[in-house]
């Protein structure tokens, strides 16, 4: 599945690319607003971080959400205290665009993540050219070489990276590459099956100083207070909030649990 996904991923980005250069997206980018300060805004503090998805389909469950104005949803989450909205851009299996980061980002005082199966410097710049202000690489579908270019070249543009891991030697690999933000996923996506005591086993291995992201299998606030007592920085969370009927204070009380 996750090899699917990210040639899915190349195939799209090349057409685009055909249409529109990195030279235009150059272009675009000097017009944009500079990235906010991404480590900044998961700091330290009492509360939980909150990275609230805006997620309209995936994989394992199908569809979970119409979401036919993605920008009402994100202020929602903003309103309710998320500390970063993430969206997912991939079209094929998640429902998602690019056309969805661009206005989220217009519409928001916070910072925003590209998330989707990212390989590519050309992809950082879609991300960047729209908006975005930190993106998502997968250790599962990148090797070492590419995930430090990759870093270097988000870093070039002001950005930062989530670098997601699922294993052990996904983080170890994470951690060496230079990544200042880890999320540790509890859906192997390979398989899509979850593992909620996977970041209590891998939290450990990340040293101090580099930002602990959980990511997955929360339906509740319990879920959320159990990451953080964990030692989780902030909390990744879609189809929990997607799912609701009142994001706002859904949002709200993940961040307060």
């Amino acid at each position: 599945m996750l090899d699917e996904l990210f040639r899915g991923a190349r195939e799209d980005w090349l057409a685009r690319q055909a249409l529109v250069p990195a030279a235009q997206l150059e272009r675009i980018i000097a017009d944009v607003a500079a990235p906010m300060d991404v480590l900044a805004a998961l700091g330290p503090r009492e509360q939980v971080h909150l990275i609230a998805e805006i997620k309209r389909k995936s994989p394992s469950k199908g569809e979970l959400a119409q979401i036919s104005d993605p920008v009402e949803l994100a202020t929602a989450y903003e309103r309710g205290g998320a500390s970063i909205i993430s969206v997912l851009t991939e079209g094929r299996r998640f429902g998602g665009s690019l056309d969805d980061l661009t206005k989220v980002a217009q519409a928001v005082h916070i910072p925003v993540l590209r998330k989707d199966f990212l390989d590519s410097e050309y992809q950082i710049l879609e991300a960047r050219a729209a908006g975005a202000d930190l993106v998502l690489l997968i250790m599962a579908g990148l090797i070492d070489e590419r995930v430090e270019i990759l870093l270097e070249f988000a870093k070039s543009l002001g950005m930062q990276a989530l670098v997601e891991a699922h294993s052990a030697e996904e983080v170890d690999r994470a951690v060496a590459c230079g990544a200042d933000i880890i999320g540790i996923n509890a859906r192997d996506l390979t398989t899509f099956e979850l593992d909620i005591s996977l970041f209590s086993r891998l939290e450990t291995r990340i040293p101090a100083g580099i930002i602990k992201i959980a990511e997955s299998a929360v339906v509740n606030s319990q879920d959320v207070t159990r990451y953080r007592e964990q030692g989780a920085d902030g909390v990744l969370v879609g189809e929990a909030l997607v799912t609701g009927s009142d994001p706002e204070n859904r949002v709200r009380e993940f961040v307060n649990a």
